[in-house]
């Protein structure tokens, strides 16, 4: 077959990670997950894994891991994001890239990516090569190959960038057919102009380098691709399917259509776009009417027969090429009526100042450490996947140019933070959007105020003030920040970490038992020396001392911290350096008999007396025990008014069952008790052991004819938690009449309640076992026996149930 198709999606999000902390606070733009990624990940990244193909009744017939037959590339950041945070997810797609090496004659659907995102023609040649190398790097980490192609952010692109791609190994990459300027066939001495999107963009083209090297370049169908993104091509599956078949022309021998957008198009832009996209993948196997292939089998089975030259510094996501990165070009998305851009070159012309000065420093402190401190930053990645002391020394090993010494070890990891914060701080993403105080570019700005630290803690020296003074050239168009030197002051700065602040976010946390993780900080461990909390009536206090470790930069420094809350949001405390001046035992011995008397205006002196300052108060800890801490406080009197609400539907249900028999409405405080009430008697049914189903029907059927809203939550989370427990041990388990009962009583259950729970992954289960044990015992069923009859008939009603078709055919 001479006709292929090829289906690219480019899945990334900028990292989002606070430098310090190197975890995403929580987005609220992002409500009801706790930030982007995590929304962007339940609604796409997951989905995927496992997309549905419905029946005529939406029932599903069919289970499929999208990314097996696409191509695809993940960002490295984003990869490292869903490794920690969604592990079945990020498994599943690296173990798609294995089953399409089964597919696609041994070729994996997987390409890198260049590291976090740089506009790759607007960076030095040094981070151009670094960018590479990383990618390559966490590519071979992860998916255990060397990575064919790359994908290049944006598809900014220019000779030295194609350069680097060969250099390092790299056989091709994807470009818009707008990057394309001129082509010919090999061999031909006269080149065809094919400028504003008029190449063929059916086949793969040869670019050759400068240095005697050459690169596969593939420029992908845009108006199917602008279908797929913006014209609401992915509403209908099969219509999906039949508009890449309408993308073969009339030329002679092999042709590939092919397109590449956002990843996210399949799920987050359009919601089961991942749906329609397994459907046409679905309907274009069983149709034959094309070959699906990826970008690696297609090149080796048809290399070029034609060369090109490219648009030099051009890009997918800008008219302009790559204005959109440095200059006020009109390309800008979320912006108002007005609003200019030209913030962007001083943006990037005071990052450029930051990044050489940076790297003069590193240079001139690294020589007598490294021996090469460039070709170490290269392997630094080595050091970035994996933080561990083990990798830590063999790294130091390799490039360190003598044994040293525990301070010259946080020196050297000092310098290449640096580094790795001087990269970051150009993820493309800074400069997308409308104004510098947008989410991206605060994002870039803190990265530059990370590197700006670590620099000072080197050698003293402070890069602030001069490029404070340069961001001040990078007008806003929000009166409130002025220009970037407001932005940075103001949503910058307050979120700046150090020890210190870590040790008083352990002793606040510690008096409230919200820490996430004994012994640990986010990227900080802390090693208790020693630590008492003391309470008086509402008031409590944590006196303590603590070594706090940097995690990344293994900088390290012993702290005694008093914290002092006095009730609701009221807290304060001090940090200092544990320097034998006065003792931790003078501390206690100071303040406890004010404390025990409930002297609380004498404890706060004694406070101030011996740290100096109490600098620290509940804005000082971190965001996501901020909010456990408040919900802490805000326990007892929640409680309080749940048990009000119990009381009152508890005292007067003869009366709301008088006026729901009437067709009165309920006065809107007895329905919200009724909610209240109604809802937590559905969920201690479902929660006693084993859970009382006839119960619970019985209450859910009551609260329906009373006109009472049960509360979605808990009842959905203890409703999913328990199909998912069951379809789980019946994998294990399939042939257990109990669990097997179980399962019924859940999915009609389900089925009562006024409201969709999301059933995805118990589903999969499901899919698993109709596909393996249902399968065998229906075969069983069919020779007479009824043990086997009775499973399956059982089975596929609970199936049937929670959405599963029984029937095997897809529409």
């Amino acid at each position: 077959m001479d006709r292929y198709i090829c289906i690219h999606g480019h899945f990334y999000q900028p990292p989002r990670e606070n430098p310090w902390l190197e975890t995403i606070a929580p987005q609220h733009s992002a409500h009801p997950y706790h930030d982007w990624n995590e929304r962007i990940a339940a609604e796409c990244y997951t989905p995927n894994t496992a997309s549905r193909i419905l029946d005529g009744d939406g029932r599903i017939v069919h289970v499929v891991n999208n990314y097996a037959r696409i191509s695809f590339n993940f960002g490295p950041t984003l990869l490292a994001w869903l490794e920690k945070h969604v592990p079945a997810t990020y498994h599943a797609i690296i173990e798609s890239d294995r089953q399409s090496r089964s597919l696609f004659s041994g070729h994996g659907s997987a390409i890198a990516q260049a590291y976090n995102h740089m506009i790759m023609p607007l960076a030095n040649k040094r981070d151009k090569r670094t960018q590479v190398i990383w990618g390559i790097r966490d590519f071979e980490r992860r998916f255990g190959r060397m990575p064919e192609g790359m994908w290049l952010p944006e598809t900014a692109v220019d000779i030295e960038t194609l350069e680097t791609l060969a250099e390092c190994g790299i056989h091709f990459t994807i470009l818009s057919p707008y990057q394309a300027r001129a082509v010919r066939k090999i061999g031909a001495t006269t080149w065809q102009d094919v400028g504003g999107g008029k190449i063929d963009p059916t086949m793969p083209y040869l670019q050759r380098l400068p240095s005697g090297r050459s690169i596969a370049l593939f420029f992908y169908d845009g108006p199917i691709a602008r279908a797929v993104a913006f014209e609401g091509l992915l509403y209908n599956g099969g219509n999906f399917a039949h508009r890449l078949l309408g993308g073969f022309n009339g030329r002679a021998g092999p042709q590939l259509v092919h397109i590449a957008t956002d990843g996210e198009t399949y799920g987050h832009h359009h919601p089961r776009g991942d749906m329609a996209l397994a459907y046409a993948l679905y309907y274009l196997e069983r149709e034959r009417m094309a070959r699906l292939t990826n970008y690696s089998e297609f090149l080796a089975i048809h290399p070029p027969t034609h060369e090109v030259q490219i648009a030099e510094r051009t890009s997918w996501s800008c008219f302009h090429g790559i204005e959109r990165w440095r200059s006020d070009c009109g390309c800008s998305n979320g912006g108002r009526e007005g609003w200019k851009q030209t913030w962007r070159a001083p943006l990037r012309a005071a990052l450029d100042w930051l990044r050489d000065t940076l790297a003069a420093r590193f240079e001139a402190l690294a020589e007598r450490l490294l021996l090469d401190p460039w070709a170490a930053r290269d392997d630094y990645i080595q050091v970035v996947l994996d933080r561990s002391p083990e990798s830590i020394n063999t790294f130091l090993a390799e490039h360190a140019t003598r044994e040293l010494s525990a301070e010259e070890q946080v020196e050297v990891l000092h310098l290449l933070e640096i580094q790795r914060q001087a990269m970051l701080m150009y993820t493309s993403c800074g400069w997308f959007f409308a104004d510098i105080s947008g989410l991206e570019t605060v994002q870039v700005l803190q990265y530059a105020a990370r590197a700006i630290q670590l620099a000072r803690t080197l050698d003293g020296e402070d890069l602030e003030p001069e490029f404070l003074r340069r961001l001040a050239e990078a007008p806003s168009n929000l009166p409130q920040f002025v220009n970037g030197r407001g932005v940075y002051e103001q949503l910058v700065l307050p979120h700046i970490v150090d020890l210190r602040q870590v040790a008083a976010h352990y002793a606040a946390t510690s008096l409230f038992n919200v820490q996430s993780e004994p012994g640990k900080v986010y990227c900080y461990t802390v090693e208790q020396r020693r630590h008492r909390v003391m309470e008086a009536g509402h008031a409590k206090l944590a006196l303590g001392v603590a070594r706090v470790t940097s995690t990344i930069t293994l900088e390290s420094a012993e702290l005694r911290y008093g914290v002092l809350h006095l009730g609701d949001q009221n807290l304060i405390g001090g940090v200092r350096t544990e320097d034998g001046a006065a003792s931790y035992a003078d501390l206690l011995h100071t303040i406890s008999p004010a404390f025990e008397r409930a002297d609380l205006s004498g404890v706060v002196q004694a406070l101030t007396n011996h740290f100096g300052r109490l600098d620290y108060s509940l804005k000082s800890v971190f965001y996501d025990e901020q909010r456990a801490i408040v919900q802490a406080i805000l326990t007892p009197a929640l409680e309080e008014t749940a048990a009000a609400y119990q009381r009152l539907y508890d005292r007067h249900t003869p009366l709301i069952s008088f006026l729901t028999n009437q067709g009165i409405p309920l006065p809107p405080e007895v329905a919200r008790a009724a909610e209240y009430a109604m809802s937590m008697a559905v969920y201690r049914a479902l929660t006693t052991d084993p859970p009382d189903f006839d119960r619970s029907r019985s209450l859910i059927d009551a609260a329906r004819r009373a006109g009472v809203s049960l509360a979605r939550e808990p009842l959905i989370g203890e409703l999913r938690r328990l199909v998912e427990q069951v379809t789980a041990r019946l994998l294990t388990d399939p042939e257990s009449s109990a669990l097997l009962d179980r399962l019924l009583n859940l999915a009609r259950l389900v089925r009562a309640l006024p409201f969709e729970i999301d059933l995805w992954r118990a589903q999969n289960d499901l899919f698993a076992i109709r596909a393996t044990h249902y399968a065998a015992l229906a075969a069983r069923a069919l020779t007479g026996d009824q043990r086997a009859r009775l499973w399956t008939d059982r089975f596929a009603t609970a199936a049937m149930l929670l959405g599963i078709s029984m029937s095997g055919h897809g529409k």
